[in-house]
C-alpha cells in the first residue's frame, strides 16, 4: 500500500527501514524522503512506527516544520 505519495513510499519499504533502525518520522524521513514532502503521510507514518513498538512521534520534529 502506498503511504507517501509524494515520494512513492510504501508500508512495506516503511516497515524495512524501521527494521533497518529508523527510530522517529524524522529517520525515516532521512533514509526514504517519506514525510518530507507534503507531510500528509505523517500520522500513517505514526501509526506504522507504534505497530512496529517505536513511539516514535511526529509532533515537533523538523518534518512538520516542511509542510
Amino acid at each position: 500500500m502506498l503511504v507517501c505519495s509524494c515520494f512513492a513510499v510504501s508500508d512495506r519499504t516503511l516497515r524495512s527501514v524501521i527494521d533497518a533502525g529508523a527510530r522517529d518520522a524524522e529517520e525515516i524521513g532521512e533514509r526514504c524522503d517519506a514525510g518530507t514532502g507534503c507531510g500528509g503521510c505523517l500520522e500513517e507514518i505514526s501509526e506504522i512506527l507504534l505497530c512496529h513498538g517505536r513511539g516514535g512521534s511526529v509532533v515537533g520534529s523538523r518534518l512538520q516544520s516542511r509542510r
